[in-house]
Parts: C-alpha cells; structure tokens; sequence
C-alpha cells in the first residue's frame, strides 16, 4: 500500500504500517549516523536533553553533502548510509527518544526489530545511490547540531521535507522482517538447486558406469 505520511506521525497510524507498504514522508526528519547516536545517547543517560524533539521526526541514517548558501543551507545530496553500522545503538536510541519511523539501507538486527515491536515503529529502505534525487525533496534545512564537533557527514541536520520517498517498508511493529524472509527463501531455493544438481550429477555417473560395462562386441 502506498502511504502518504505527514509527520509527526501518531502512534496508531505508526502501527498501522506494514512491511511492503510504500510511504512518502512530508514534514521534518533528522539526520544520525554513528556519532551522533553515540552523543545523543551520551547525554540521556546524563540526564541532558538534546537540542530538538526527535520524537516528532523521522531518522535519517545519512551523511549529506551540504553547501552553505549566504545564511542557509543547500543540500546536494542526501542518500542513505548502511543503517547495520547503528545496530549497536538503534534499540536503545529508540526506547530513549522514540522516531517512530527510521530510513536507511540495508536493514537492521534483531535488537532493532524487537524496539520497532515495543514502540510501535518501523525501518524503511531508501534506495542507495539515490542522494541527488533524495536532495530533490528537501525543502530547506531548518537546523544543524554538532556541526564544528562532528563534521558534515556525523553533524546532525534537520531537513523539511515534502513527499520524501519511495520508501519502502521492510521492517514493522509486527515483527516481519524482509530481509530475514528473503534469505530463508534464498536458502530453501538454493539448497532444492543444489539437491538438483547432485541428482542430475548422480544420473550422469550412473549412464557413464553403464555405457562402460555395456559394450557391444560385433562379430562375423
């Protein structure tokens, strides 16, 4: 089903997404690869607030190319980085701040899927190479953190967006993974091939023993 989601979402319309569903996001999501996972969760577990409401957001597994434009913002390109290298820190980063919908590549681990179940979220897939078309749906950059700290790939940045997407969902509050049932289907279908090839090599032995014990000797 293809879903036109006006962020921030609510819980139950967050629930109500399924693996398979296509959405299109409009409204503000938030940039964070590894080190902003790590600072944002650094100052939870001081007590400390971070500087905006990811809660309201959608995440954003990337590292954009931006330019500064005289007081603003443009950015360039904003395709996904491999969302596997947050799996040390997505479940917590989930119970503490709550993005009910996360984009990225590649998928997530099984601490992540069990996060997604308890708060009702979902992972979605952006497809890679895709930056310079994502940049199309950025509207404006409304703010930054960490920039000097962290670099323009690790800051954090605060993009609006209008009709963000297609993204594809391939992990849900339901528990489904795609990834998962697409190697456990991988796998059946390789091993019936390779079951395949061993019968077919087993019949090909068999003829060439029996053409080799059955020659016919002609004579006068």
């Amino acid at each position: 089903m293809e879903r036109e989601i006006t962020l921030p979402v609510s819980p139950e319309e967050a629930r109500d997404i399924r693996v398979a569903d296509v959405l299109y996001l409009t409204g503000e999501l938030f940039t964070a690869r590894d080190e902003a996972h790590r600072r944002m969760l650094a100052l939870h577990e001081r007590h400390l607030a971070v500087p905006f409401d990811a809660a309201s957001m959608a995440l954003f597994h990337c590292g954009p190319v931006v330019r500064k434009m005289g007081v603003g913002w443009r950015v360039v390109a904003a395709g996904p980085t491999t969302s596997v290298r947050m799996e040390p820190y997505e479940s917590r980063f989930l119970d503490a701040f709550g993005p009910k919908i996360i984009v990225g590549k590649g998928g997530m681990g099984e601490g992540t899927l069990a996060a997604l179940e308890r708060h009702g979220a979902v992972y979605t897939h952006y497809t890679g190479g895709g930056g310079a078309l994502a940049a199309k749906a950025i509207e404006r950059v409304t703010d930054v953190f960490w920039l000097k700290e962290l670099g323009m790939a690790e800051a954090i940045w605060v993009f609006r967006v209008r009709r963000f997407g297609p993204l594809y969902v391939t992990m849900d509050s339901a528990g489904r993974n795609l990834y998962t049932e697409i190697d456990r289907v991988v796998a059946a279908n390789r091993a019936a091939i390779h079951a395949r090839i061993d019968g077919s090599a087993t019949v090909v032995a068999d003829t060439t023993e029996n053409s080799r014990g059955g020659r016919v000797h002609g004579g006068r």
